[in-house]
């Protein structure tokens, strides 16, 4: 899932910019020295987020303390992961999902390990079952979300439907991330692929294009600076349209008092692709012993239940709860477009240069 990358339940909004990375080096087993053999590295989107408390407790039952290294939208930190192969920033990596996990397995960045409790979950998550390169995490989906509010004094009913984006009473009103850096925009693009077929998507999206859509770099940008119903962004954005997630919505309700009967932003259900998040075991990691008990305790309940109301996505395990407010508030999703990974690992490189020229253009 990505993100998602995504929102946080501490902050509205994740600081934007990439970290500065310094690589660590080595060869796995923890071998760096003792201050590495009591840390574990986890590098990840700049999305991810966790409880003090729930990190304190992997403290607790392991030893080991996290350091986290954040490198900009996943797609910017799966480049990244890449292109430091073998000396890698960290032990593991969080954030790769399903749109862009052939480039992380193929590329050979990842050390096999099967993590504890994987028989929580489910089959459909686990699309490295066979091999173990990579853990599911949770999941989530990537949809168009509206600004309530505008419509509403608009008078114009939001749309629902990816067909819907190019009517012209949506024109200039949607913000979308570039899929060439950004998982949620390659999950859209994804998105009207499954919805349109091979065949009709490049024409869907010069109508948008023709339509006013507008494209940004990443996920923080388009939420935060561009939309309007940002609670993050206090109204500075002008598009009351926004490629964002499901789950997006109780963020906005988040802390509120009384609880508002609906949330400030909706999710048009028909514009939706979903998203897996993965983790693994980066190769060449100096605490490889640390990095999984890591991956151990990312698949564990305690992080499995805090996962909804901190990175606003799903736990991938059948028996962690979610809480009231993200049920009450997000949106369950019951068709979201799909399209096969092996699809997706043979045609997403062609599929992104395609959509480039015919958007950025």
């Amino acid at each position: 899932m990505t993100t998602k990358t995504r929102l946080t339940a501490t902050a509205l909004a994740v600081a934007a910019g990439m970290t500065a990375l310094a690589a660590c080096g080595g060869s796995g087993g923890g071998s760096g020295g003792e201050a590495d053999a009591k840390t574990v590295t986890l590098v990840s989107h700049d999305s991810f987020a966790v409880s003090d408390a729930v990190l304190k407790e992997f403290t607790r039952q392991t030893g080991y303390k996290v350091e986290r290294r954040k490198g900009g939208d996943a797609g910017q930190a799966v480049n990244q992961a890449i292109l430091s192969k073998g000396n890698p920033q960290g032990d593991v990596f969080f954030g790769i999902d399903n749109t862009l996990l052939s480039r992380g397995l193929k590329a050979g960045i990842f050390t096999p390990y099967a993590a504890k409790d994987l028989a929580k979950v489910p089959a459909e998550f686990q699309l490295d079952k066979d091999e173990h390169r990579v853990t599911p995490v949770d999941y989530g989906d990537t949809c168009v979300n509206y600004d309530r509010a505008y419509f509403a004094e608009h008078r114009i009913a939001p749309p629902k439907t990816f067909a819907d984006l190019v009517k012209p009473q949506y024109k200039d009103l949607l913000v979308t991330e570039n899929p060439a850096t950004s998982s949620p925009g390659l999950a859209f693009q994804l998105g009207s692929i499954g919805a349109f077929g091979e065949d009709g998507w490049q024409d869907y999206w010069k109508k948008l294009k023709a339509n006013g859509v507008e494209v940004v770099d990443g996920w923080e940008q388009a939420y935060n600076d561009r939309f309007s119903g940002s609670g993050a962004g206090r109204g500075k954005g002008d598009k009351p349209l926004v490629v964002s997630y499901a789950s997006s919505p109780p963020v906005e309700v988040l802390g509120k008092k009384p609880a508002p009967k609906e949330a400030p932003t909706g999710v048009a259900t028909g514009t939706c692709f979903r998203q897996i998040e993965f983790a693994g075991l980066l190769k060449g990691a100096r605490n490889e012993k640390g990095g999984k008990a890591l991956l151990d305790f990312l698949v564990g309940k305690a992080f499995q239940e805090d996962v909804p109301l901190k990175m606003f996505v799903n736990p991938v395990r059948t028996d962690a709860e979610v809480p009231e407010l993200f049920t009450k508030y997000g949106e369950k999703v019951e068709r979201p477009e799909t399209v096969p990974p092996q699809d997706i690992a043979e045609h997403r490189e062609q599929w992104i240069k395609q959509w480039s020229s015919l958007v950025l253009k």
